[in-house]
């Protein structure tokens, strides 16, 4: 490669990472989240979506569209009341929620420290003056209350809800997986930006090997496991995996679903794991037609894993060069 070519990219990742910091650790980057917050209120005064809740003996769960394209969710004990917010970036959103569903917010869980996922923190907790806040402590998460480590249990009311670290997005990232036996319902997993549907999230602080352990941490989980993610990308993210992966059937059938949703501005959360295993590229580096068409074949000493984390970081490659998120 021409040396001009790898000047540029050196510059280029010098300017990003000047971004990423201004925007991750100082007040600059709590203002721009500020401006996105106004011009997605002006857009979309009733959310960029329209979404239902589902109901689950005696647990709900509310997702809440906010900003141009983020979901955050209620998770509420409907016989006690109570209600726990996951990523609440938008508080006055978050708020209608919790006065129309008419309970008490007791817990913030935040999967990760990006303004669009945590912009909401400060005036929620000062609202709810005994309202908890959760998310890992190497994230800095503002106004957090209640550090959590891998496998740490929330509990509220029935809702028993577990963090598991997942490293890749963010150094601290969380995912939180409500259990679903104390309310005989599935499981839940609320995904922040680690997994969307047929999607995963940037590396922004970490590499594809962190990223690839952080999905298989998913994978792990049972199939009928309802994935709740933190962005409506569906439509993008499954235009991508036609792409690399054209002859998937199950893909084909999802993608003529999310159209029918999207024409009518409906959500498209949740969906399953077992779905996602079928059609999303970044869970499925082990399928052997999707190594042979963008893989490099085995590492050096012949490792999956290195292999696979191969195949991950040229999936996200082209997945950026996409005309998608």
């Amino acid at each position: 490669m021409p040396s001009s070519v790898h000047h540029t990219k050196r510059q280029m990742m010098s300017i990003y990472c000047y971004w990423y910091s201004l925007y991750t650790r100082t007040w600059l980057g709590y203002l721009f989240y500020r401006q996105q917050l106004r011009r997605a209120r002006n857009r979309y005064p009733k959310g960029h979506s329209k979404t239902q809740p589902r109901l689950f003996n005696g647990v709900k769960v509310l997702p809440i569209p906010v900003l141009s394209d983020n979901y955050s969710y209620l998770i509420i004990d409907t016989q006690a009341q109570l209600a726990v917010a996951v990523d609440p970036s938008d508080p006055r959103a978050v708020q209608a929620s919790i006065e129309k569903e008419g309970v008490t917010l007791v817990a913030i869980l935040c999967t990760h420290k990006h303004w669009d996922h945590s912009g909401g923190n400060r005036d929620l907790s000062r609202r709810h003056r005994d309202c908890r806040v959760y998310g890992s402590p190497q994230d800095g998460i503002p106004y957090l209350t209640h550090p959590l480590c891998h496998q740490d249990v929330v509990s509220v009311g029935r809702l028993q809800i577990r963090a598991l670290a997942t490293p890749g997005h963010t150094q601290g990232h969380l995912v939180y997986l409500l259990d679903g036996e104390p309310y005989k319902g599935p499981s839940c997993l609320f995904s922040g930006d680690l997994l969307f549907l047929s999607g995963c999230g940037r590396t922004f602080e970490g590499n594809a090997e962190t990223m690839l352990s952080s999905l298989d941490t998913v994978l792990g989980l049972g199939d009928d496991t309802l994935l709740w993610p933190g962005h409506e990308y569906a439509e993008e993210n499954l235009g991508f995996a036609g792409v690399v992966e054209p002859d998937n059937l199950a893909r084909e059938r999802k993608m003529q679903w999310v159209q029918r949703q999207r024409l009518e501005r409906k959500g498209t959360c949740p969906s399953t794991l077992g779905e996602e295993r079928s059609y999303n590229p970044f869970l499925r580096t082990h399928c052997l037609a999707l190594q042979e068409a963008l893989g490099p074949g085995p590492g050096p000493t012949g490792d999956d894993d290195c292999s696979r984390a191969q195949l991950l970081e040229e999936l996200r490659r082209l997945k950026d060069m996409h005309k998608s998120k």
